[in-house]
């Protein structure tokens, strides 16, 4: 739990605490493709001609700031009245290209634009820095999860609780609609509706939280069919209750602790499917950076000397995960519901 506390917090700060506060961290520099965790670079820092709006911190906070600055790598310089030449850095194999640019120097014989940049996971195959691109995956990630456990549960338990309270032809037509979708592999289903509503951030968040409403209706119906002749709600209709009231003021309560156990565990879920559509190019689109494009753009250097570049985005969504499956246990336990069946 403090681990996923500390990584909703990341998650919340966002562009706030990245070295990279660029919108979707997508500032590339080509020369610097493939750096090792660790890297540093002295880099020349030239003022745009564009015009670039400075935003406030919640705006920055939720969607970045773009940069004032373009960064040109180099490996050293020197100057000439008010112009400083640059041995711009290329590559390894390559020669530095020698530019001259108009900066005048400070008062320490420093050009004001010259910084020490560190990339302290390295950066991808565009020179983007790794760190700020996996601590945006993970808000990508949560919010994914956050949105389609939200829908799974409205439409679970709503459809699962009228199934189970009426019965009769309307429990068997939604039984019949459940059983459909149960049958259906929850990858290739997010896949057909994901088909149906497009690529993009938002239509994920429908497409997983569509995908997983049965789990829910189906643990919501057996519940409530095994609550709804209990003395206590035969007292709530002879007093004249209506049925909306029963259910959602003493039938629902009593049910919240497998309700919040399956919730957590299609948090999980949910991050995993959102990991896999992502790996297979469809869920959200490049630039934005989530942890299953990453896999996907890096698998290939597993084989290579720069299989950290896939091995990091797979181990946060191990450690997420499991994370998540370690707090379904807890509420398991905390509920004593052991011996109940989420299959009804």
């Amino acid at each position: 739990m403090v681990f996923i506390v500390i990584l909703t917090l990341v998650a919340i700060l966002g562009y706030l605490i990245m070295p990279d506060s660029t919108p979707l961290a997508n500032n590339m520099t080509v020369q610097l493709s493939l750096k090792k965790p660790g890297s540093e670079f002295m880099m020349l820092r030239l003022r745009k001609t564009e015009p670039v709006d400075t935003v406030n911190i919640f705006a920055k906070m939720l969607y970045g700031q773009p940069s004032f600055y373009r960064d040109i790598p180099i490996t050293g310089y020197h100057f000439t009245k008010d112009a400083v030449i640059v041995d711009e850095y290329v590559g390894l194999e390559d020669k530095p290209e020698k530019k001259s640019y108009l900066i005048p120097a400070t008062k320490g014989g420093t050009p004001a634009g010259i910084i020490h940049k560190t990339f302290w996971l390295g950066t991808d195959i565009y020179g983007r820095d790794m760190l700020s691109r996996l601590i945006l995956g993970t808000r990508i990630s949560l919010s994914v999860g956050l949105m389609a456990v939200i829908i799974s549960m409205l439409l679970g338990v709503t459809i699962g609780a009228i199934a189970g309270y009426f019965g009769g032809w309307i429990d068997a037509g939604l039984s019949w609609l459940m059983n459909i979708l149960w049958s259906l592999p929850a990858l290739l289903l997010v896949i057909a509706i994901s088909f149906a509503l497009g690529k993009g951030l938002w239509q994920i968040f429908i497409a997983v939280g569509l995908s997983m409403w049965v789990e829910v209706a189906r643990l919501v119906r057996g519940q409530v069919m095994s609550l709804k002749q209990v003395e206590y709600i035969e007292a709530a209709r002879s007093l004249g209750f209506n049925n909306t009231r029963i259910i959602s003021k003493h039938i629902l309560p009593n049910i919240i602790g497998p309700i919040l156990v399956l919730a957590s565990s299609n948090f999980a879920s949910a991050i995993l499917l959102e990991a896999g559509l992502s790996f297979l190019g469809f869920g959200a689109q490049p630039p934005m950076p989530t942890w299953g494009s990453m896999i996907k753009e890096h698998y290939g250097y597993i084989v290579m000397d720069a299989a950290y570049l896939a091995i990091m985005p797979g181990l946060a969504i191990m450690l997420l995960v499991y994370a998540f499956n370690l707090v379904t246990v807890g509420l398991r336990d905390a509920y004593d519901i052991k011996s109940q069946s989420t299959r009804f």
